[in-house]
């Protein structure tokens, strides 16, 4: 049997590392995994990808496919990502997400989403992916839309749909490595302030103060974020623990956008704001679905 996930990526609207609390949005870049269990007893498992983490993985795995399943089986896990590693747009919940969707389709007909985000989290900390367990990110990469969420609770605070004509601007700059997280906490008050912002829904406000944050606590260059906004955007800022800045807006601006941050040194993608449920199937034979 072979099942395949797709997933979503997203960007931050509030770092959770200072309080544990956060909030993200989810973009429409993707990221498909597919899980195959082959028989033959004691084949371990068998990477078709070399750029992800495989202790996370064989974390996944092991949290959703029951023991004497795996005992009797080979799994081949193969994933394709459109999402930049490393640039803090969620690459690792959507890897994290889609293993442990496509893992729990073959142990199960029926889909328990909390269990999937549950597995997947759990294996993420275990694997040392995440200081909070991200489950704003996770939720965010799995439901889309805005979600605000406590962290260590794994409790989803808020999800609501984010309009359809929004755009996510991405500005990946180049050679600029990440600071340090920990300083984050330093700012853990006014970081409780832009999360208030965003649970009471006022989120391009909260995503402007969590940029201004980020960007002092981890020794980033502000001024992409702040190219965005001169342009129109709605909300700019650092994403997760960068170096990626985030500009949300609406198509008219993305041609100025994109130009401004243009000129800074690095590259810049578009996607656009994805509300979208994380889906999976069953593959029985080549194009053959269920």
């Amino acid at each position: 049997m072979k099942a395949r996930a797709t997933m979503h990526g997203a960007v931050s609207i509030v770092n959770a590392i200072a309080t544990g609390n956060g909030s993200a949005l989810g973009i429409s870049l993707a990221v498909t995994a597919e899980v195959e269990l082959t028989k033959g007893a004691g084949r371990g498992v068998r990477f078709l990808t070399g750029k992800n983490d495989d202790r996370l993985i064989n974390n996944i795995i092991r949290n959703t496919i029951p023991p004497g399943v795996l005992e009797k089986s080979q799994v081949t896990v193969k994933v394709r990502s459109e999402i930049p590693i490393g640039y803090g747009l969620k690459s690792s919940s959507s890897v994290s997400n889609a293993v442990a969707l496509a893992c729990s389709r073959l142990a199960r007909d029926e889909i328990d989403d909390n269990a999937v985000l549950d597995a997947a989290v759990r294996a993420s900390l275990d694997s040392k992916v995440t200081i909070t367990g991200a489950y704003d990110d996770a939720t965010a990469c799995y439901f889309g839309g805005f979600v605000v969420t406590d962290n260590y609770a794994r409790k989803l605070i808020r999800r609501e749909e984010a309009p359809d004509n929004l755009y996510a601007v991405i500005f990946l700059p180049r050679n600029t490595p990440r600071g340090d997280v920990a300083k984050l906490r330093d700012l853990a008050d006014l970081f409780t302030d832009a999360y208030r912002l965003a649970e009471a829904g006022d989120y391009w406000k909260a995503m402007k103060l969590n940029g201004v944050l980020a960007s002092a606590a981890l020794g980033t260059s502000y001024a992409p974020a702040l190219a965005a906004l001169e342009q129109g955007a709605l909300a700019a800022g650092t994403s997760g623990n960068g170096p990626s800045i985030a500009a949300v807006a609406y198509e008219d601006e993305l041609d100025d956008i994109r130009s401004a941050l243009g000129k800074f040194a690095g590259r810049v993608l578009v996607s656009k704001v994805n509300n979208q449920k994380a889906s999976v199937e069953v593959v029985e034979e080549e194009g053959e679905k269920r």
